[in-house]
């Protein structure tokens, strides 16, 4: 199988990876001068420094013509950009008559006073007619490139998508499922990452153990609640993509979202913390598209709220959990 992927940070060069065991595969990199230095050196120093790339791999750049040429010449294309990324990519993909499938986790940044959208919804608007899917779960790029056990879903109202995840990246070291909820599976990848920053901030003020399992469990009624208010099934939020992803990146060391709740538990500034990380933190940009969409469906999601009172620098990270702690008494549910 021949696959291409699109985006060489972390995330995308480790699924690269992995897929090059067994399969050609091709790294795009919008930066001519990273491309030529994963070709030359066989490492993504920038990204996924000390992982050496398979023979399998190779590198290429290049402008929107290139990336519709790449894909054609693939079984399978994969784009792995961060989610501000992703229209763009889709819209150069449209045409395409294969599987297409991306890696994205959250909400695409609110324009205006549109809601911000996930990511099979930007797809509905830009490429309507592409058989397209996610690939998401509990899986830090590190560990998916070094071989290490990890299990993904691929998402998608296509067989032919599900198939074509599961035949590319399915291997003893990487279990892939199939799940034809693609609502459910975009909403646990997106809201995981809010509700890691509020955990991070928990461990960060030292709250203890008991706070964080408060934190993930309530976080995760919060997920769910969003999930089935935008027509996701209940029962995909107790999966890999759920209750899975929301475990490993609230209290995961290898987590850039639980970070920044750290970093802003320290004292850190917002610019100061997501700065420090080299890497992109969806939870920053999503937070307030999920608030918002929440709020639109009259959602009660009160950890987001109060991670997104503490982004935009209205709650010192003490207030945040003062405004959770000091709600009225309610029901579990």
């Amino acid at each position: 199988m021949k696959i291409a992927v699109f985006g060489a940070g972390a995330w995308g060069t480790a699924l690269a990876v992995s897929a090059a065991r067994r399969h050609e595969v091709t790294l795009w990199a919008r930066d001519p001068a990273q491309a030529a230095a994963i070709d030359r050196e066989r490492e993504n120093r920038r990204y996924l420094p000390g992982v050496a790339l398979p023979p399998a791999l190779a590198a290429a750049t290049g402008d929107a013509p290139s990336i519709a040429r790449l894909a054609a010449a693939s079984d399978l294309a994969i784009v792995a950009t961060p989610m501000a990324g992703l229209r763009e990519m889709l819209t150069n993909l449209r045409q395409h008559p294969g599987p297409v499938a991306w890696l994205c986790k959250g909400f695409e940044a609110p324009a205006g006073e549109a809601d911000g959208l996930l990511g099979h919804e930007v797809k509905a608007q830009v490429a309507p007619g592409l058989q397209a899917g996610i690939l998401s779960g509990p899986s830090f790029a590190l560990e998916v490139a070094r071989g290490q056990p990890t299990a993904l879903v691929a998402a998608s109202d296509s067989a032919v998508v599900r198939d074509a995840l599961v035949a590319a990246f399915h291997s003893p070291q990487l279990r892939v499922y199939g799940n034809d909820d693609v609502a459910g599976v975009e909403i646990g990848g997106a809201v995981k990452n809010v509700l890691a920053i509020a955990t991070g901030l928990c461990d960060g003020l030292a709250l203890g153990l008991n706070a964080r399992a408060a934190l993930i469990t309530r976080g995760l009624a919060e997920m769910t609640r969003l999930g089935v208010a935008l027509g996701a099934r209940p029962e995909t939020f107790m999966g890999l993509s759920g209750l899975g992803d929301l475990v490993l990146t609230a209290t995961g060391d290898l987590s850039r979202n639980r970070r920044v709740g750290l970093l802003l538990a320290q004292g850190a500034t917002l610019h100061e913390a997501v700065d420090s990380l080299g890497h992109v933190a969806e939870g920053v940009y999503c937070a307030r598209a999920v608030v918002r969409r929440a709020a639109r469906l009259g959602v009660d999601m009160p950890i987001a709220r109060a991670v997104v009172g503490l982004l935009d620098g209205e709650l010192a990270p003490s207030g945040a959990v003062a405004a959770l702690m000091g709600r009225d008494p309610v029901a579990e549910g």
